[in-house]
């Protein structure tokens, strides 16, 4: 797997795949590029796919200390650097709309369109899960069987025995600690009108993690974002609805293509 060095030293592994305009995605809290694995290949035929491993995931480096949000994004531009793409379509869910949010933030011109799904905007006007579903999910006992709940229907399941590739890969403690204190940190309330690329916000309507109001709070905060819930998605709606939700993103991201430049006369 290839990787890259980041000005500090570290090493931040990645992969490309498929042909076309340039597509990078962003993943979910402890997650790596393996988040993507089940519905990479609906990007492919049409995109560039470029994906990689937030340090302390995967094949990347894994720190003491270090994790933020606005690391993550700083990393994925290197990234863009490194494979020489001026910029790209961005898609980030779950933490990954957090990072593809300061991606955009801290390095507008990298990024040509914006696709965020199940995300929020963060800070206190975020709508959170019930008290009682955190409460659960900081139980060991009880936390791989509730995440697998809030990530996908039991219907789904129950034909999909797993393992499933958004249940965390987090490689030590440390970056697991690392990387939901960079998530929880995140509040881009006050930044998001300075965002002026097309965006989509996508949600799924079943979501309890990150409740499906969120999206209409970012979206209002986006000049001219556009939203969409998915039906009976629930917080990986990405992957168990992506008969419905990759075509969505595929078709926003023709039409900003297809749109005529500010710049052309």
């Amino acid at each position: 797997m290839p990787k890259f060095t980041c000005p500090d030293g570290l090493a931040v592994a990645y992969r490309t795949s498929g042909q076309g305009t340039p597509l990078l995605l962003l993943s979910g809290q402890g997650n790596g590029m393996g988040w993507w694995d089940p519905i990479v290949a609906d990007f492919e035929s049409d995109h560039l796919v470029i994906r990689f491993d937030y340090l302390g995931t995967g094949g990347s480096d894994a720190p003491a200390s270090g994790y933020s949000l606005g690391r993550f994004a700083d990393d994925a531009a290197a990234l863009l650097d490194h494979l020489g793409i001026e910029s790209s379509a961005v898609y980030g869910t779950s933490m990954g709309g957090k990072v593809a949010q300061q991606l955009a933030l801290r390095h507008p011109a990298r990024v040509n369109s914006l696709v965020i799904g199940c995300s929020s905007t963060g800070g206190p006007n975020t709508l959170r899960m019930p008290k009682e579903i955190s409460s659960r999910i900081a139980d060991p006992a009880s936390k791989e069987a509730l995440l697998t709940d809030l990530m996908y229907s039991s219907a789904w399941t129950a034909e999909r025995p797993g393992p499933y590739a958004t249940l965390g890969e987090a490689k030590t403690p440390q970056a697991r600690l690392g990387h939901r204190r960079a998530s929880n940190g995140h509040d881009a309330w006050d930044q998001l009108g300075a965002i002026a690329v097309p965006t989509l916000v996508l949600h799924g309507s079943d979501d309890l993690m990150v409740p499906p109001a969120n999206a209409d709070l970012l979206a209002g905060r986006i000049p001219n974002a556009q939203v969409r819930i998915i039906p009976g998605g629930r917080h990986a709606y990405f992957e168990e609805c992506r008969e419905v939700a990759s075509p969505i993103v595929l078709d926003f991201l023709a039409e900003v293509l297809a749109a005529p430049s500010n710049d052309s006369k």
